[in-house]
């Protein structure tokens, strides 16, 4: 009975012991491949899973590429604002004048409609500028009435504008200064070279007008590519010479032996494509000697060609360079030397046997306007003229003086954008904290009772070497910590200034940062109580008119800055900022700048309105 519930609970123990292990193993292999059948199916399953994965993600793609497209095209739309479009068009017609599709005078009808209609045009040529000019040309017609626009049309015809090509001050005023026009309801735009070295990417609706236009020089018509296209809402056209080829395809834009034949070449081109595309222009703006030679090419061959009503007005930047030449080079563009070779006219008032082409832009200029924030016209004529007194004087009621600007919503403490704290004015808390922010990231002494100065100077600022040596000393006398920014995309030439700043980079209050960081440069501004400027008069940096705007006290540092202080005049027509500059901070050494800080300091605590009133006054002037 044992025995047979054994079996029963073990029925295994029924078959022979000698066949166990045969059973077992043949068990085991069973298991085994059922497991290697498994693995594989799985397997095959996994590759099948990331198959479909990468599937899904190749379509992901493909989708999220679309969607970008789609994104961008969208935004090109939304970003062709009012002004835009209404360029866009007004640039197509140029092209149907130069095509021979319209006469000059249906163009100025056009072009009234345009600028009186605006609201109207956009509305009807928003979804249709893509079409080809017959229709946008119908459209125009369907338009066209007798009004009449308002404001005036003002023509830049220069050699700069940001953000397409920069090198100096100029090309920030022409941008700036077309903004604030059209923001008024003028009619602007700007014609330059097409360089190669054009940021073309920031050109909206670049094309080429397919037609032929031609420009006199060195007795023939030399034939042209015309570009037109939107830059920030203004709209520009590019010149680019076909036989001259190389006039505006090198390294640099400046600084060549036949500047005068380049720059002639394209002022006698643009003055023929105003005429050729039937722009009746109320002011022709130039700017420098590159572009004066327009001012003798106007009043000379081009005012009776249907531009009686325009004038002409000079900016001038600086007297850098006046540009002499042999009288006889002037025929290159079509003008007569024996006319033009007085000294009434363009004959130099130094050397006699050259002609002066930015005494010619004065002569010939219904306006003349020198760009300066701090001199005065009588120390223009009598101290700066760079050998133009007499033609100053003889001029000098149609000579305008006006300051340097700057963009005043991206230097703005109270929006600054690369601030840790915003401030402003009436709140200058702000100031503090910006100022242990710049020592902790530069690794000084963090304390807001610290003096902190700052120095932001370009590769091309004259900086007074000795007079800054002395300044470091009497700083550093003081416990005084300096911050050096040089700002610029060439190494600079001035070894003995690499020197001397290497020297001072042992000190441990002392910073030198030899690149250009926008973040940090805003940073100096806004942590400094001291800006130290190579020149009051700083055309590109602007450094005096900063450091106002972001509370610190601007001192200038050259021997030149020292000869202003003893010109200065306080009865001369200028702006308030340019008085207050002067009154304020023109007399200041660094010593004295000091002393007005530590005081301030002092009696901080005690809410002395007066002095905080004068030391605030530079950011609410500005």
């Amino acid at each position: 009975m044992m025995r047979s519930m054994a079996y029963l609970k073990y029925p295994h123990k029924r078959e022979s012991p000698e066949s166990d292990p045969d059973a077992k193993q043949s068990e085991i292999w069973q298991l085994f491949s059922e497991a290697q059948r498994n693995i594989l199916y799985l397997n095959k399953q996994r590759l099948m899973a990331v198959e479909e994965l990468k599937k899904a993600k190749r379509e992901k793609e493909i989708l999220l590429d679309r969607i970008e497209k789609l994104e961008e095209e969208i935004q090109a739309d939304a970003g062709k604002d009012k002004l835009s479009i209404l360029w866009e068009l007004l640039l197509h017609i140029d092209s149907m004048v130069l095509k021979g599709m319209i006469d000059t005078g249906e163009a100025s009808d056009f072009r009234r409609v345009v600028m009186s209609s605006n609201a109207m045009v956009v509305d009807v040529f928003f979804d249709i500028m893509q079409r080809e000019d017959v229709e946008l040309l119908a459209e125009l017609r369907h338009l066209s009435n007798k009004n009449r626009r308002n404001g005036f049309h003002i023509v830049h015809i220069c050699t700069e504008m940001v953000p397409v090509v920069s090198v100096g001050s100029l090309a920030s005023y022409v941008t700036g200064l077309s903004h604030a026009l059209q923001r008024q309801g003028n009619l602007v735009e700007v014609i330059l070279p097409k360089y190669a070295s054009l940021e073309l990417d920031e050109v909206q609706g670049l094309r080429e007008i397919e037609a032929e236009f031609y420009s006199y020089f060195n007795g023939q018509f030399c034939g042209n590519r015309i570009w037109t296209g939107v830059v920030h809402g203004i709209g520009v056209t590019f010149i680019q010479p076909i036989l001259y080829s190389t006039f505006f395809t090198r390294e640099r834009l400046y600084g060549y032996p036949d500047d005068f034949e380049r720059f002639s070449y394209f002022s006698r081109a643009s003055l023929d494509y105003i005429v050729k595309s039937g722009k009746q222009p109320d002011v022709l703006h130039i700017h420098n000697w590159e572009t004066a030679i327009i001012g003798p090419l106007f009043w000379e061959v081009f005012v009776k060609q249907g531009l009686e009503g325009t004038r002409i007005m000079l900016t001038c930047h600086d007297f850098g360079s006046l540009c002499l030449e042999q009288p006889d080079k002037l025929a290159l563009c079509g003008l007569d030397s024996s006319r033009l070779h007085r000294s009434d006219r363009l004959q130099d008032n130094t050397k006699g046997h050259l002609a002066n082409i930015l005494k010619g832009g004065v002569v010939y200029s219904n306006k003349v306007v020198i760009m300066s924030s701090i001199y005065s016209k009588a120390s223009i004529i009598h101290s700066l003229s760079h050998g133009l007194e007499s033609t100053f004087s003889l001029h000098e009621d149609k000579l305008l003086i006006a300051p340097y600007g700057f963009d005043k919503f991206t230097w703005d403490p109270s929006k600054d954008k690369f601030l840790p704290e915003n401030y402003s004015a009436d709140n200058m808390k702000g100031k503090a904290v910006c100022k242990v922010a710049l020592q902790q990231h530069l690794g000084l002494t963090e304390h807001a009772s610290v003096i902190l100065v700052g120095c932001i100077f370009s590769e091309v600022s004259d900086v007074d070497l000795e007079n800054l040596k002395e300044v470091v000393l009497i700083g550093s006398r003081r416990d005084v910590q300096f911050v050096f920014m040089r700002l610029g995309k060439v190494p600079c030439k001035n070894t003995s200034l690499d020197s001397f700043l290497a020297g001072i980079m042992c000190d441990e209050n002392v910073r030198f940062i030899d690149k250009c960081d926008e973040a940090l440069s805003h940073l100096i501004f806004a942590g400094s109580d001291i800006i130290l400027c190579p020149s009051f008069h700083d055309p590109i940096l602007q450094a005096p008119l900063k450091a106002m705007r972001y509370g610190a006290a601007p001192i200038a540092i050259t021997s030149f800055g020292k000869r202003i202080r003893s010109v200065v005049d306080h009865d001369f027509q200028s702006t308030k900022l340019s008085q207050f500059l002067n009154t304020t901070f023109a007399y200041l050494s660094l010593n004295q700048a000091l002393d007005e800080i530590e005081q301030f300091h002092a009696v901080e605590s005690e809410d002395n309105e007066c002095n905080k009133e004068r030391l605030l006054m530079g950011c609410r002037v500005l």
